[in-house]
């Protein structure tokens, strides 16, 4: 059987349901957003059952919505499943004074890095890293520097 959006979309709602938030598909790849607190489960699941196997973690990163309350950060994650060549975006979104994520470190190793520079650049706290400390700022640095910051102008006629 090949593994097809559809059925990537149906396996997932079958076993989180409500915890999906959303789903769509552009230029061919499906991504769906879950809730935070399943985000392991959601990665656990796409990687371990046998028909997904989406083994491999391509991409993670964060993107900060400073207009978007109670869930400015967002965490990005993009799977591969290498033997049907398919792939698939998972997405959850945090609140900026709670950026807790589970880590996928134990599913992925290179996880490892990546969400150390998501934390570095955005201040996403992942929980359970075994090492979770900058990787490219200084340690010194009191902020997270892909973090917008809204400036107002003041015009001056």
């Amino acid at each position: 059987m090949s593994l097809t959006n559809d059925l990537i979309k149906e396996k997932l709602t079958n076993q989180f349901g409500d915890f999906i938030l959303g789903v769509e598909e552009s230029y061919g790849m499906l991504s769906v957003t879950v809730k935070n607190e399943v985000n392991l489960k959601v990665l656990t699941f796409l990687h371990d059952d046998t028909e997904l196997s989406f083994k491999f973690l391509t991409d993670l990163t964060g993107v900060h919505f400073p207009d978007r309350k109670g869930e400015e950060l967002s965490v990005v994650y993009h799977l591969h499943n290498l033997v049907k060549n398919v792939r698939l975006r998972i997405k959850i979104y945090v609140p900026i004074d709670k950026p807790d994520v589970y880590t996928a470190t134990g599913l992925f190793s290179g996880a490892n890095w990546m969400e150390r520079e998501t934390y570095d650049f955005f201040g996403v706290n992942f929980v359970g890293h075994p090492d979770l400390r900058r990787v490219l700022n200084v340690d010194e640095m009191d902020y997270f520097p892909l973090r917008k910051k809204i400036v107002k102008k003041l015009v001056i006629f």
